[in-house]
């Protein structure tokens, strides 16, 4: 019996060949595993005298010979198959073990040079695990370390490793080069060829939309059940480590369908702001968003626009948790938070609250549009891909001073600085609100928001009626056009001064008519935000 190690991962792999030996395999390696055997004391048989030819061009060739591949490949209830091997005197190879060249690390740094990356691309290695992962009901491939133990238990019982145990082996093998595949077109997709050579973009490349989609995803986790208790559930991750997917559960219980939908929400708005800013959401739609100069203040804020709905709700703050945001939290019933950070003095605080959610996660590659690009959605026999909406025409301060491509102002009176500076804050909130969505808001917070209607005058008078007398002297931000003129007329019977919104009805003029006759400033942006 003979197994083939060839791992760039040498985890546990000396404890691995050490069972082997014992069982009665021969070991063949490569080099660099190699060198681990004998620093072990573990007698191996080189590739090299296998295939009877050297490693070369770097390591570029080891394994791809038929000596190997042939002893792997070779099925063992297939006399034709097994005259060939007698015919040309090679050995069956039983156990493959490989994991392949870390090529998404070094995807991961924006600074490694193409050249390094190329290299990086494994080619022998997956050419064994598929090799062996296709033969599994007589080759065991193992590409996990996880996987050491069991394997040696399996192949110690009588008749070896079961049927099962070969077939879940393989299917493991094949999502594994199927996602290492993935990460290489990924990332050589953000590379552009320039007179200077290739250039790696750390921004999102031209081509968003791929002519064919693959995807392939890790399980992270079995969820307890998806929206409804009759409903099973998981959660995935795209990319280890990145996004929610790195995110870091302090306390808590388990993390729900529905909690994960609203964090990720509560993350994707929190981006919008660089300054200290907090939001509070509810069925992935805000209840309430604010900044402040400290994130204590964002938090009550955000929290006091709408404290009904705020209740059970889940938090995003976009600065770390210290006491004073921590103890205020904690004065609430919240179901969850995520945050960049906890201060330690902080965590004590959060622990009262054993029930409560608490998850930490770096948003920087997002934020830097390295991953977390496009937005996929499943529909009944297909999938819908798009790219993930950003507000490029608010990413600046809005004002008359520094003039904005993006923005038109349609009406007679031209915002004062302080409607400027709410309606970009509104604006952007409004791109995270389910659509029809309209918000009133003021320069740093939210002050009642109207979402998810079939009308958008019902989102406006849901709006109203949930903020009671307090509009006078909001702006107002609607993700879609008006389509008549009675939203405008409530907005400005409400108290609202400003209006921002994309424009394009065919009744543009009638809105804009509308605003005049009440004094209200508006600027279209010729963009809409719908979230649906």
């Amino acid at each position: 019996m003979r197994a083939l190690l060839s791992v760039s991962d040498k985890t546990g792999v000396v404890t691995l060949a050490r069972g082997l030996l014992a069982l009665g395999f021969e070991l063949v390696s490569t080099g660099g595993t190699g060198q681990a055997l004998r620093d072990a004391d573990l007698s191996f048989t080189s590739v090299g005298t296998v295939t009877g030819l050297p490693e070369m061009m770097d390591g570029r060739v080891k394994t791809l010979h038929p000596a190997v591949h042939a002893g792997i490949l070779a099925r063992r209830d297939r006399e034709d198959d097994l005259e060939v091997l007698r015919r040309h005197a090679i050995e069956t190879i039983d156990v493959v073990v490989v994991n392949l060249y870390p090529f998404a690390n070094a995807a991961k740094s924006a600074d490694t040079p193409f050249d390094r990356l190329i290299e990086e691309i494994d080619i022998g290695g997956p050419t064994l695990v598929r090799a062996a992962a296709k033969n599994f009901r007589d080759v065991l491939i193992l590409i996990d370390p996880n996987d050491y133990d069991s394997a040696i238990r399996e192949l110690s019982q009588p008749g070896g490793p079961s049927l099962d145990f070969r077939f879940g082996l393989a299917q493991k093998a094949f999502r594994h080069t199927a996602e290492y595949d993935r990460t290489i077109s990924d990332t050589l997709e953000c590379v552009r060829v320039s007179q200077s050579g290739f250039e790696r973009e750390t921004s999102m490349p031209e081509l968003t939309v791929p002519s064919s989609l693959t995807v392939s995803l890790s399980k992270l986790k079995a969820l307890r059940y998806g929206e409804n208790p009759h409903q099973e559930a998981a959660w995935y991750s795209e990319q280890d480590g990145v996004g929610l997917s790195g995110a870091q559960a302090l306390q808590g219980k388990e993390l729900s369908f529905t909690n994960l939908l609203d964090l990720d929400a509560a993350a994707r708005l929190l981006l919008e702001f660089e300054e200290p800013a907090a939001a509070v959401l509810k069925h992935t739609t805000p209840c309430g968003v604010a900044t402040a100069a400290s994130i204590v203040e964002a938090y009550i804020k955000a929290r006091e626009t709408d404290p009904l709905s705020a209740f059970g709700g889940i938090v995003g703050l976009n600065r770390p948790i210290d006491v004073a945001t921590a103890t205020a939290i904690t004065s609430t019933f919240i179901e969850g938070v995520v945050a960049p950070g906890v201060d330690n003095e902080a965590v004590r605080i959060l622990s009262k609250k054993q029930a409560m959610r608490v998850l930490t996660v770096d948003l920087s590659s997002v934020r830097e549009g390295r991953v977390g690009r496009r937005d996929v959605r499943s529909i009944l026999g297909g999938w819908l891909l798009q790219c993930r909406d950003v507000i490029d025409e608010a990413a600046q301060p809005w004002n008359d001073e520094v003039p904005n491509p993006s923005l038109r102002v349609v009406t007679k009176r031209v915002p004062s600085d302080e409607e400027w500076r709410a309606l970009r804050f509104a604006w952007r909130v409004s791109a995270h609100a389910k659509s029809n969505a309209v918000v009133f808001a003021r320069g740093d917070r939210t002050v009642s928001l109207g979402a998810g209607q079939m009308s958008r005058v019902d989102a406006v008078n849901i709006a109203v009626l949930k903020a009671g007398e307090k509009l006078g002297g909001t702006v107002v931000a609607s993700d879609g056009f008006f389509p008549f003129r009675d939203s405008l007329d409530a907005i400005a019977k409400a108290g609202a001064t400003a209006v921002v919104q994309p424009g394009g009805s065919k009744r543009d003029a009638e809105v804009v008519a509308a605003a005049d006759e009440h004094d209200i400033a508006m600027v279209m942006t010729g963009r809409r935000h719908f979230w649906h």
